[in-house]
């Protein structure tokens, strides 16, 4: 393949969304596609590897590209959902018996956001979305990690779950269980209804679609910058369990005397406030006083195309090339 056609294969998986890009050796994006989230532990592999053809066939065929196999030189899938080395040793064999590329990278996406938000791949990323997870790569290629299998591996805070949080302390405050919060009104007015038990009565009898609790996490983090005391110790509990992520992984990997950078993402961490990066950043800072955090502004599909090219050994013009042909300005940056 010439060095203007298709190199990288890129993919970005989360639990909502799952994004494609195809990238030249000199870091130009010639192809792209967006579709739903095809983790392997929500849909398996064989669903999983179907729908990311599927999206990656489509992002070739947009852009008038070859759909003849191989598609690129290399494939570096970086997914929700591959938290131990048998999810993505499944999912490998799964995804390289459909010969994309000669070779093939998989990981978990937080390695991704990683790659994409720091200069040179090292750090420490926390990502909250629909979940919550973090990782970090030292100097050193030691590699911190957690399973993010929601409570069974002591996750707390994943935007589903802030949501329901939201939802929680609504209802406690409508029935008498619970103090007065704003998030009563805002919640009832959320799903357009008058009290708050008609949403539960909604939820349970399936009147109601339950993704749509996910919808009220926004909202918490506004009720809360309103000043409501009961969505503020909410987000004080999220703000802290963001930080303990950070903290553990900078303990882990001997990073707390060095300058790393710490890296958020995913779409709660990049929606809330700058009130709540500054306090994520207060606590990171008192762990390793040297570091950098930053919220991500690139898409994680650009950290798998980094490692993509890393991979082919491209030079370093061709992923600056390719950050600034994807760089969106992010909604709040760090303070320092």
């Amino acid at each position: 393949m010439s060095e203007a056609g298709p190199a990288v294969v890129a993919i970005d998986g989360g639990n909502s969304k799952t994004e494609v890009l195809v990238v030249s050796r000199e870091g130009g994006v010639l192809a792209e596609s967006r579709g739903p989230g095809a983790s392997p532990q929500n849909v398996g592999v064989d669903g999983c590897v179907a729908a990311l053809e599927t999206l990656v066939l489509s992002a070739l065929t947009s852009a008038g590209l070859p759909t003849t196999r191989p598609f690129g030189v290399h494939t570096s899938a970086y997914l929700a959902g591959l938290d131990f080395p048998r999810e993505e040793e499944a999912l490998h064999a799964a995804l390289f018996a459909r010969g994309w590329s000669s070779t093939l990278h998989v990981g978990n996406d937080v390695l991704a956001l990683l790659r994409a938000g720091s200069s040179d791949g090292t750090g420490v990323a926390v990502v909250c979305g629909a979940g919550i997870n973090g990782a970090g790569v030292g100097p050193d290629g030691r590699v911190h990690r957690f399973p993010a299998l929601g409570k069974v591996s002591g996750d707390w805070g994943g935007g589903y779950r802030l949501g329901e949080e939201a939802l929680w302390w609504a209802v406690r405050a409508e029935d008498g269980r619970g103090p007065s919060t704003a998030l009563q009104a805002a919640v009832s007015g959320f799903f357009g209804v008058s009290r708050v038990f008609d949403v539960v009565q909604g939820l349970h009898f399936k009147e109601i679609d339950s993704a749509r609790i996910h919808g009220l996490c926004p909202l918490l983090f506004d009720v809360a910058a309103a000043g409501d005391e009961v969505a503020q110790q909410v987000v004080t509990r999220f703000v802290e369990e963001v930080s303990v992520f950070a903290a553990v992984i900078l303990r882990r990997l001997d990073l707390t005397t060095e300058a790393p950078e710490v890296v958020l993402g995913g779409g709660v961490l990049t929606g809330v406030g700058p009130s709540v990066i500054s306090e994520i950043e207060r606590r990171c800072l008192k762990v390793a006083p040297r570091a950098v955090v930053r919220v991500v502004d690139v898409n994680p599909v650009v950290g798998a195309a980094l490692f993509g090219l890393d991979e082919l050994g491209a030079s370093a013009e061709a992923k600056a090339a390719l950050k600034a042909a994807t760089q969106r300005t992010p909604m709040w940056r760090s303070v320092r």
